[in-house]
């Protein structure tokens, strides 16, 4: 099992965003059952809550499930669970950071990172921005690079 953990600020808009994606993207390759995808928030301000609305409404325009989302703050006992942690931002990565050092076989990365060339190295918080469909172009390009490189160092 490839464990996948999606982190941004709230995990309202951005990490449940990543989330629902990359599960959309590992059901179409016929590969989901290989995965265990999940998202968090640094905070606890929305912890049970489902995503936000603008995030609600990308993922139903592209017929995206966001089913029984609920918003969660990230734990230490995260980096024994998953094997990738990515980052919305690179404040999410110093707070991770924060929360726990390098861990053995845990990558923890910017999901812009994997994009090469990447137009952005962070994704814009549209909770502030209010530009979800950006957000939503840049968390598919992550997402899609993300998965190619899990591919390649996992041979799935």
């Amino acid at each position: 099992m490839i464990n996948v953990l999606f982190v941004c600020l709230g995990n309202i808009c951005r990490s449940p965003m990543a989330e629902a994606v990359f599960r959309r993207l590992v059901e179409e390759e016929g590969i989901a059952d290989k995965f265990h995808i999940d998202s968090a928030g640094i905070g606890d301000w929305h912890v049970g809550n489902p995503p936000h609305e603008g995030t609600r409404k990308i993922l139903e325009q592209r017929n995206i499930s966001y089913e029984g989302m609920q918003a969660r703050q990230v734990v230490k006992a995260d980096w024994e669970k998953f094997d990738y942690i990515v980052a919305m931002d690179q404040q999410n990565m110093h707070d991770l950071e924060a929360i726990e050092k390098e861990v053995e076989g845990v990558k923890v990365a910017r999901l812009m990172d994997y994009v090469e060339k990447a137009e952005e190295e962070n994704v814009p918080d549209p909770y502030f921005t209010k530009n979800f469909d950006y957000t939503y172009h840049l968390v598919d390009k992550g997402c899609k690079a993300l998965l190619a490189e899990i591919k390649q160092e996992r041979g799935v």
